[in-house]
């Protein structure tokens, strides 16, 4: 070999040695680190999460009660104040009355109610065995229906997104006794008058997963395909399906 063909093959070789020294001489440092030292070079340290505290009946202190002594987080859809019956903090539909919703608007939230049906009346089978509705962001349903022994279409039953998505079970429990819903709710997002990311919502029935980070596909059609309009943060909604269902222990969380 030639002595310019050495020099250069030493030349392009220099560079090589330099990194694999560089690296064998951090690989010294690092183990010469504790475990402690090298564990905590993973360590985040802020921000530091709040605390939330909890009330006697386990609502969290950072959430929104929406269902208390009085209806003044309600108004009717129809306009005005809202006119369904509260007693001992159960809220429960005054047919005929029509909807109500929240005065304040949400987007992504964390979403608790507990609600009951009474005993379906004779004939009342389907759809019209005391029938409700959650909807988020006034657009997007989730059924609430005495499902109980009780036969309709599947992707109308309770805790279904209303005409989309079957829940995964039927986690109803009889009529008269208390239903949970945890709603975990992200609201879609738009770019202008474009939809830009769709919503997703994740529904526990009573302890029972049912909904599991969901795509809505659209706004809540009884007739038709769901579609997307641009929108902003909205009230939640409840419906007046004309059956004597009941509410209570509602709180929400923005997230």
């Amino acid at each position: 070999m030639n002595k310019t063909l050495l020099a250069s093959t030493v030349a392009l070789l220099m560079p090589l040695t330099a990194c694999a020294a560089t690296e064998a001489n951090s690989e010294k440092s690092e183990s010469r680190l504790s475990r402690e030292q090298q564990a905590a070079k993973t360590e985040v340290w802020e921000p530091v999460p709040e605390v939330v505290f909890f009330s006697e009946i386990g609502v969290p202190s950072d959430a929104t009660i929406l269902i208390g002594n009085d209806l003044s987080n309600w108004s009717s859809v129809k306009e005005g104040e809202a006119k369904w019956a509260l007693q001992d903090g159960v809220l429960t539909v005054k047919p005929g009355t029509g909807d109500i919703k929240t005065n304040e608007a949400f987007c992504d939230v964390q979403l608790h109610v507990e609600w009951k049906v009474p005993q379906p009346e004779a004939g009342m089978e389907g759809q019209q065995r005391n029938n409700s509705g959650i909807f988020l962001q006034q657009r997007y349903e989730i059924q609430v229906l005495d499902s109980y022994q009780n036969k309709t279409y599947p992707n109308g039953q309770a805790a279904s997104v209303y005409k989309q998505t079957i829940p995964l079970v039927n986690a109803m429990k009889a009529p008269g006794e208390w239903q949970t819903y945890d709603i975990i709710y992200k609201a879609p997002t738009f770019k202008g008058e474009e939809l830009a990311t769709k919503g997703y919502v994740t529904v526990i029935h009573n302890g029972v997963v049912v909904q599991n980070h969901t795509e809505i596909q659209g706004t809540t059609e009884w007739i038709g395909a769901p579609k997307y309009k641009a929108h902003g943060c909205a009230p939640l909604q409840l419906q007046d399906h004309g059956n004597l269902v009941s509410f209570k222990n509602m709180w929400v969380r923005p997230l």
